[in-house]
């Protein structure tokens, strides 16, 4: 395994991590013993660091990192969030307020059978709290030795420097593969941030870790899609508009060039996706989701070689059309 340390992070942390979101049963094809399996043979193969959230699952998500992480927990990284809460329904609002973050840190930590977590983000801005209030409550947990770390996810550069200015902002995550770069949605969303010409200036600027997540781009660049691929009535990524329509076939068509590619290059498409990610100087850990141990194998094999500056500039040269995408 190959690890990165960054200047405001305590510990090295693994160059591939795991996102947690297909824990929660969200996704097609998961389930609690497969999702516990697979933490186990990540730390067994040096894979430190897992990236989590009480939305993903409707709290699911953390009860089964925790539950996985029983007598391993000193040999991991947890990183989780707050600030996302919803109804019976499952609609979600923000809210940053420090009663909110106050009851949230709790009951994460009761979830992940844990006393600390070492990086706590805010999965969204919230622009109805002040950052002012935001930042006291993260300073009181702080003090309280409930968090180690204070992290950002999706936020814009402005409000980066902002908070930095209230509380160290150790950490940033945000959304980055090789057809999203700079794009402006996520599952619908607007993004406040372009990724790679906004986020990662401010990361070099603070010596923060960076946090790229959907890697694969919610598994259309593992080559597991069709032209015509369609999910189950289940399946949360039905909420992303990108996988219909123009958006999709444009997206599917530039996928196709790279897949085309991997095959001369001799490697999968997965491990390239890791690959291209693992060598931009900001990135400290890739935050992708693992729904089998043939895929976790995959990523792994990624971590023992490199992609050669004649193979990254051809692989540039054909996603450069969506580089605003």
């Amino acid at each position: 395994m190959i690890y990165k340390q960054v200047k405001r992070i305590d510990r090295a942390i693994s160059a591939l991590g795991i996102g947690c979101w297909n824990f929660g049963g969200d996704w097609d094809d998961t389930d609690d013993r497969k999702s516990i399996g697979i933490v186990h043979a990540a730390i067994d193969a040096g894979i430190n660091f897992f990236d989590v959230a009480p939305v993903y699952g409707w709290y699911h998500a953390e009860q089964v990192l925790g539950k996985a992480l029983e007598g391993r927990r000193d040999r991991v990284v947890i990183a989780s969030k707050c600030g996302l809460l919803w109804d019976e329904k499952h609609v979600t609002r923000n809210d940053l307020s420090k009663k909110s973050i106050l009851t949230e840190i709790d009951a994460s930590l009761t979830r992940l059978n844990t006393e600390y977590i070492d990086i706590y983000q805010l999965h969204w801005p919230d622009h109805a709290t002040p950052l002012e209030e935001t930042a006291e409550a993260l300073l009181a947990l702080k003090r309280a030795g409930k968090i180690r770390h204070v992290g950002l996810s999706n936020y814009s550069a402005a409000d980066v420097e902002a908070m930095e200015a209230m509380v160290p902002v150790d950490c940033q995550q945000g959304l980055y593969n090789m057809l999203e770069r700079n794009t402006t949605s996520y599952h619908g969303i607007p993004l406040e941030y372009k990724t790679e010409d906004e986020m990662m200036a401010t990361v070099r600027r603070y010596g923060q870790a960076f946090l790229p997540y959907s890697p694969y781009m919610q598994g259309l660049l593992t080559g597991r899609f069709t032209r015509e691929h369609r999910f189950s009535e289940t399946d949360i990524r039905n909420a992303n508009p990108k996988f219909f329509g123009d958006q999709y076939r444009r997206y599917y068509q530039c996928y196709e060039q790279l897949d085309a590619f991997a095959r001369q290059m001799g490697r999968p498409m997965n491990e390239i996706c890791v690959n291209w990610l693992r060598q931009k100087e900001e990135v400290t850990c890739i935050i992708g989701g693992v729904s089998s141990l043939k895929q976790l194998e995959g990523n792994l094999r990624s971590m023992d070689w490199d992609i050669t500056p004649e193979e990254m500039a051809e692989i540039n040269r054909i996603i450069e059309p969506l580089r605003y995408a």
